[in-house]
């Protein structure tokens, strides 16, 4: 929780050590972080020095200086300039915290870093090779969890109580794979059909291709393609499990298109589920936002747009491509999309998600964690017009 709420940590010991003419990124590193998680627990518990029980040495130290410092944090004030004010107020990093502001609005921005700095919901995806949602809800039920069928996506369910899924015997036995919610959308706005023929252009670890193959019925072609050949190998033991058997991989080179070609305009459906910031996916992963800078972030549109447009060539006339991305940035997703469609003249905006989903009718979302739940995915559908 520390890292979720490192930002206004950081900006009321630095607005209090800087009233003793002390700088926190001067501290020794190890004192920096007794100090942060010191003040965490004050501001937390807001309670005497009782609450340091547990601690010893240096920590004690730590906390009685931090419950010192910010104790009181109303009277350290915020910072006069209203983007410093809103990156401490929410913890994000000022590039983030501007980023959002100027796409999203402060408002919008406060709504979502707030849910970003909660922990994400465990859910999962049944697989509908093994079972329906509702045959997997009443054996989650009798297995002792308590669980309910997620909002949007048809095949999800949400663990409402602690739970080690992976321990269970229906996840043994391959019923169902975590997977969230918005994940499942991605899938979805697929709509990959039993006897077609489905890439799954950057499939890593294989989440979304285990959904396609759901989707599909196990009947089809389905290739889940990945520069990186050993994160497809860590599919297969999650195919074995799934009963998943329509699949391929295959390994292809960023510097290469050999082993695409005999798939050009042959795909029914491509999924480009490009890599990206991952914006979208900070609770799950809280660090990220310190680690990420803002040319990090946007040294990733020229390459989606590189891959969007290599995997494009496999689509036929009629068929469906979707891009998709876990991140928040429109530089990332509608630029990029739109990018695309100013290129390629034979593609169209298509439909993204089915009406019974609830999100409308259009050809592009975006998703956030404040407003369906879900981790920040974007997802766009395309149609090959000839």
């Amino acid at each position: 929780m520390l890292l979720r709420l490192q930002g206004r940590v950081d900006h009321l010991l630095q607005r209090a050590l800087g009233t003793r003419k002390l700088a926190l990124e001067k501290l020794a590193t190890p004192t920096q972080h007794l100090l942060r998680y010191a003040a965490y627990l004050v501001l937390g518990e807001r309670q005497s020095a009782r609450s340091a029980a547990g601690l010893a040495g240096p920590e004690v130290a730590a906390w009685q200086w931090a419950l010192e410092l910010v104790s009181d944090p109303e009277k350290l004030g915020a910072p006069d300039d209203p983007l410093d004010a809103l990156a401490a107020e929410t913890s994000l990093p000022r590039w983030l915290a501007k980023l959002w502001s100027e796409q999203l609005g402060p408002a919008e921005t406060r709504a979502l870093a707030a849910a970003l700095n909660q922990r994400a919901p465990l859910t999962v995806r049944a697989n509908l090779l093994k079972n329906t949602r509702d045959e997997l809800l009443a054996t989650l039920r009798a297995e002792g969890s308590r669980v309910e069928p997620t909002r949007l996506s048809p095949w999800g369910v949400t663990f409402t109580g602690r739970t080690n899924v992976f321990a269970l015997r229906s996840f043994k036995a391959g019923l169902f794979e975590v997977q969230d919610e918005g994940s499942q959308l991605i899938a979805l706005a697929c709509d990959a059909r039993p006897g077609q023929v489905v890439v799954d252009a950057c499939a890593g670890a294989g989440g979304k291709t285990l959904a396609l193959a759901s989707e599909m019925r196990n009947k089809g072609r389905l290739v889940a393609c990945d520069r990186d050949g050993r994160r497809l190998d860590e599919l297969r033991p999650r195919a074995r499990r799934a009963g998943v058997h329509n699949w391929e991989a295959r390994s292809v080179p960023e510097s290469s298109d050999a082993r695409l070609g005999e798939l050009n305009e042959r795909a029914d459906v491509v999924l480009v589920d490009a890599p990206c910031s991952g914006l979208g996916a900070i609770r799950r992963n809280p660090d990220a936002r310190w680690r990420l800078d803002e040319a990090e972030v946007d040294s990733f549109p020229p390459r989606q747009r590189e891959i969007l447009d290599r995997y494009a060539r496999l689509v036929r006339p009629d068929g469906r491509l979707v891009y998709a991305t876990c991140s928040i940035n429109r530089r990332e997703n509608e630029d990029v999309r739109s990018a695309f469609l100013a290129a390629h003249p034979d593609f169209e905006p298509a439909p993204v998600l089915p009406q019974s989903v609830g999100l409308g009718v259009g050809s592009e979302v975006q998703l956030l964690p404040h407003r369906q739940g879900t981790d920040g995915f974007y997802i766009a559908a395309m149609r090959r017009s000839r």
